[in-house]
């Protein structure tokens, strides 16, 4: 009997479906930036102004040669207005149907006419779906002329304020598809879901010409079509446009993050002569609620926001997208452990919000209004247009009214209208409704706010981006005291990528307006700064707490489940004991050892210890990888410790050579011949100034000198020690510093040090000079491939590395990963140069290399993005600088982000070996 049931509500709820007429939709244009269709255009002003031509659709005109470009208000040709047209037909077959046309985005202000009459009401407000009935102006069966007039200005100067006045690019042009909807006369208009965590469901149905002798029905799907639950229907009623229906759907998986479970709703209208209409809408179950004093939970879960504010852009196409873009972003904001996102600052593409649902993130879905507000009247029809349009998607959390004051608290009530969740409404930056968003808070803020804080902490925008600076730089320091919050609710990043223009009137030159847009974590392309790794790393819902591996290792390492909802035993973990190669070998690293390990029963929130069973002398490899991957097989990261010491690789270098040094005294160097390599020191500084091998000379000069300290050079003592030869020159005023060089026969030059440093320092460690003209790349073992700073030295791997010369500068050029700065965890460092390459070895764990300085961004308006550096530019430090952000200097950003002291007045103590050979 139960499969007869079963049977007949398949057949019910398929078959309605099957023969209810379903929305025809009709492209006029494109459907996104790869795919357009010509349109006649024509601008008034700027590029290609004054004639008739042809322009892709959806497009914005800018990026198509027209126009005129702007950044934060229309200083230049403000009066810009575009004029297109385009011929269509609708078959005489839908002639007895009702046909609207969409447009799902125009910027700013559009007028629309049907074969010359207006469709409807001129439409203000640039970023929001709007249609009009057009059936009683068509051609059934012949030619229509579709003609749209859209300004850039808005005759309603609130929408100005709102949209054309804010630190974003300003764009014209319609830049989202248009499309004809076909439906029969009596059709469903739209459907709002209350789809609650326990499978409690609530459908708002809006019917058009339906009577009592209608009847509204609804069946839940999964998404392969298989029914759940029982249908359900309810008789509409002429005398109300909205019909609401209930249901209790049992057993139900819910929507969150982690597991974005998701289904079908099908909803159609029948009548005495059969099925009408029908429509099909995704949606997922889900409850979302803020707690006062408490947090915000979905499904009874408290949810920490791991999130980032993302701009709507591509460089050759401005805010026309994809959905092949939509899922690169999202694809890119998991991988890097985020489970939010922020739309900044208006509303998304809809395939970015189903891309959301889809792959799982939490969505702060945003009303226009950088600074200023909308008008009550214009707000309350871009309130409806807002929430109407994105009601259904899970993802979608909280509202946002505007941004930093561009709120009218007129229209905070106004999203309850249209959204039967009653899904919270926050003011990004103000303290509003139980939450505080505080924008780009500083430590001492965020200090503040967990002693006497009373609101749900989370702000909608900190660690600002400029640059490489913010992001991950600080994160870590940021983090830990933010959980520390009693209602804390996570944060949003500022931003996702870098908002460049590819400018058709700079011959694709990407603009970023100074220091305006380059403030992502991404650059406009997506690629990858070194923050990116950083935050995977920090944000990992697995945290593994051992910072090294002692001698004494027995496989435990210490573990925490910072999941919502996930237990780590549908997580999978991976090891790999590797021995790296030695300088000058193409030889690859090799793999010893590897394994999995057993899965780990461990709730959300709760410690323990992972057991690595590893074989007996796993202490000869170099490096221990353990790798981490989600329920959805994606690498949440991968660890790295390195398993020895950095002097142990001198013990794998060669020999070569047994002859006694010779000593040269030439006018004013000191020349110590070792191996058929000459070293040039200065009689009058102490400092090597050169080495000659029999390939080339190698200009590495002016050291070492301690970085950020002057001292006096008094005398260069040299002398024989047994076969070795000693270099030893001699400083004083200042700390102390002592250098001592022994050449020995057959072995790289050594160089020991040492020095003291007092007070606060930028930096600490030693210098020598380089002509960065004749650098061309390096290879080194440590950690990479990126450089790093000192609040933000998580996220890179150990390893061995390469990278060819470049002078990216980070946020104005995007030939990343950089390879000027600090590196970290160095274990040695070949440079290669036009001249020859040569390797040095380090033998202190925690040195920094310092390759070369990079150079200042030419946007910058002050240094908090632009660290100081040694006057040398090849270091070995022991200590680095810290980097800000565009708000802060580094010394509000927390602990890491304090200048250097020394450890308890130890003088540091080193030495480096240099291969020439």
């Amino acid at each position: 009997m139960r499969k007869i049931v079963f049977l007949l509500i398949l057949l019910w709820s398929t078959g309605y479906e099957a023969m209810a007429q379903k929305t025809i939709v009709q492209y006029l244009s494109g459907t996104d930036k790869d795919h357009t269709v010509n349109w006649d255009f024509y601008i008034n002003t700027g590029q290609k102004s004054g004639s008739w031509s042809k322009i892709a659709v959806p497009s914005n005109w800018e990026q198509q040669g027209f126009g005129t470009y702007n950044y934060y208000k229309d200083t230049q040709n403000p009066e810009e207005q575009g004029k297109y047209k385009y011929h269509f037909r609708v078959p005489s077959s839908n002639s007895d149907k009702k046909v609207f046309i969409v447009f799902e985005a125009s910027m700013t202000e559009t007028e629309v006419k049907i074969n010359g009459q207006l469709a409807g009401p001129v439409h203000q407000g640039g970023f929001y779906r709007f249609k009009y009935d057009i059936t009683k102006l068509l051609n059934f069966g012949a030619d229509n002329l579709l003609e749209v007039t859209v300004s850039k200005k808005s005759t309603n100067e609130s929408v100005n304020q709102a949209e054309r006045k804010a630190d974003f690019w300003l764009f014209g042009g319609i830049f989202r598809p248009v499309y004809l909807e076909i439906v029969p006369q009596t059709f469903i208009d739209r459907i709002a879901i209350n789809a609650q965590a326990n499978g409690k469901l609530s459908l708002d149905v809006f019917a058009v010409n339906a009577n009592s002798k209608h009847v509204i029905k609804a069946q839940v799907q999964k998404l392969n079509g298989q029914p759940v639950g029982a249908p359900f229907s309810i008789n509409a009623s002429a005398d109300s446009p909205k019909i609401t229906l209930k249901q209790q759907i049992n057993h139900v998986l819910p929507w969150n993050p982690e597991s974005p479970n998701l289904y079908n709703l099908v909803v159609s209208i029948t009548g005495p002569q059969g099925d009408i209409h029908s429509i099909k809408q995704r949606f997922g179950f889900r409850t979302a609620e803020l707690r006062l004093q408490d947090g915000f939970y979905v499904n009874g879960k408290k949810v920490v926001f791991k999130g980032v504010c993302r701009h709507s852009e591509w460089p050759e196409s401005g805010r026309t997208l994809s959905k092949d873009i939509s899922l690169m972003d999202v694809k890119l904001m998991k991988e890097m452990n985020m489970n939010a996102v922020r739309m900044s600052h208006y509303p998304p593409d809809q395939h970015f919000l189903d891309v959301c649902d889809s792959l799982g993130l939490f969505v702060l879905d945003e009303l226009t209004g950088w600074q200023a507000k909308y008008d009550t009247e214009v707000g309350k029809k871009l309130v409806k247009e807002l929430v109407v349009r994105d009601v259904n998607h899970p993802a979608i959390v909280i509202w946002d009214n505007g941004n930093e004051g561009g709120w009218n608290t007129d229209l905070d009530n106004e999203f309850a209208k249209y959204d039967p969740q009653h899904r919270l409404v926050i003011h990004p930056w103000e303290k509003f409704n139980g939450t505080d968003n505080k924008h780009y808070p500083d430590y001492n803020y965020v200090t503040n706010a967990v002693l006497y804080g009373k609101d749900v902490f989370f702000p909608t925008e900190f660690m600002h981006g400029l640059y490489d600076g913010g992001q991950g730089a600080g994160l870590d320091d940021f983090w830990n005291l933010m959980r520390r919050h009693p209602y804390f609710g996570g944060g949003f990043l500022w931003s996702f990528h870098d908002e460049g223009v590819a400018r058709t009137d700079r011959n694709g030159q990407i603009d970023i307006q100074g220091n305006a847009a380059p403030d992502g974590i991404l650059g406009p392309h997506r690629e990858k700064e070194g923050s990116y790794y950083t935050i995977k790393e920090i944000w990992s819902p697995v945290v593994i707490g051992n910072q090294y591996i002692p001698e004494a290792f027995d496989g435990k390492l210490s573990i925490e489940n910072r999941y919502i909802y996930t237990n780590l035993n549908r997580c999978s973990f991976k090891w790999q004991l590797v021995s790296l190669r030695l300088p000058g070998n193409s030889v690859q690293g090799k793999v010893n050892a590897s394994g999995n390990i057993a899965p780990l029963d461990l709730e959300p929130g709760c410690k323990s210890y992972l057991q690595i069973n590893l074989p007996a002398g796993w202490q000869n490899s170099d490096v221990l990888y353990l790798t981490v991957d989600g329920p959805d097989h994606k690498e949440i990261f991968t660890w790295s410790w390195p398993l020895k010491s950095p002097g142990e690789k001198l013990n794998r270098v060669a020999a070569q050579g047994n002859v006694r040094p010779q000593v040269i005294e030439q006018d004013s160097s000191l020349i110590i011949k070792c191996d058929a390599i000459s070293y040039y020191f200065s009689t009058k500084t102490g400092y090597l100034q050169k080495v000659v091998t029999p390939k080339s000379a190698i200009d590495l000069k002016d050291g070492p000198v301690v970085a950020g300290i002057k001292h006096t050079f008094k005398t260069l003592n040299h002398y024989a020690e047994g076969q070795d030869y000693v270099v030893e020159p001699l400083y004083e005023g200042g700390p102390m510093f002592k250098v001592k060089w022994i050449f020995s026969p057959g072995k790289p030059a050594k160089l020991s040090y040492q020095f003291s440093q007092q007070g606060e320092f930028d930096f600490s460690g030693i210098t020598f000079n380089y002509p960065e003209e004749l650098v061309t790349g390096m290879q080194w073992e440590g950690r990479g491939p990126y450089h790093v700073w000192k609040n933000r030295l998580k996220g890179q791997q150990f390893g061995v590395w390469h990278k060819n010369y470049n002078n990216t500068i980070t946020g104005e050029s995007w030939n990343y990963p950089e390879f000027k700065g600090y590196h970290a965890d160095v274990y040695w460092v070949t440079v290669e140069t036009k001249q020859a390459p040569f390797t040095i070895y380090t033998t202190q764990k925690n040195t920094f290399l310092e390759m070369l300085k990079p150079a200042k961004a030419l946007g910058s308006g002050n240094n908090n993005t632009n660290p100081p550096f040694p006057d040398g530019n090849l270091g070995f430090m022991n200590t680095i600088s810290p980097i800000g952000t565009k708000f802060q200097s580094a010394d509000k950003l927390g602990p890491q982000s304090q200048k250097n002291v020394q450890l308890n007045y130890t003088p540091v103590s080193g030495s480096l070996w240099f291969d020439f050979r």
